[in-house]
């Protein structure tokens, strides 16, 4: 089960990662062009809106990218002092907070997404659908992954760490 739910962590970082990279390089060109255009030539109208579009998906994908790594912000103080067993317990805890959170946050994104996918983007037409899709998809890649956590926990393997925390013994 363990060597399951590492390739499946592994699958989902390298799907991540090349998508959230196009997703900067087109942020990167779409805002290059919008500031060529208005300085140059008369500004291209639907930069702004793609720009904002690709910031929101690259929030959004980065957000699971980062949970993915275990790269969080965590305060680790008070976890750090625990014995081994208590620590268990409280990732435990706190993978089961999350995980309510990521569900929570991924039933209410995808009802928000059907309440505003009559909408249409102002420049480019765009259903709005599209563009709040994000949310609900990338709260339930996370809560996967938090329950794959959950998981590996449970089976007495090391909970995933905070890039800070990698590599010390406690």
């Amino acid at each position: 089960m363990l060597t399951w739910l590492a390739r499946f962590d592994q699958a989902v970082g390298a799907v991540l990662k090349p998508v959230v990279f196009v997703g900067m390089v087109a942020l990167i060109a779409v805002i290059t062009l919008q500031i060529v255009s208005r300085v140059f030539f008369t500004s291209v109208s639907w930069t702004e809106e793609v720009a904002r579009f690709l910031l929101i998906w690259i929030t959004f994908l980065g957000a699971a990218l980062a949970f993915q790594q275990g790269r969080h912000i965590a305060v680790t103080v008070v976890t750090d002092l625990l014995p081994p067993r208590l620590y268990r317990l409280v990732a435990v805890a706190a993978q089961l907070v999350a995980l309510a959170f990521l569900v929570s946050l991924a039933v209410i994104g995808y009802r928000y997404m059907l309440l505003q996918g009559f909408q249409k983007s102002p420049s480019l037409r765009l259903s709005m659908t599209y563009v709040y899709a994000v949310m609900p998809a990338c709260s339930a890649v996370m809560a996967l992954l938090c329950v794959s956590d959950l998981l590996r926990i449970l089976a007495g393997a090391d909970p995933r760490q905070p890039q800070a925390r990698r590599g010390t013994e406690t």
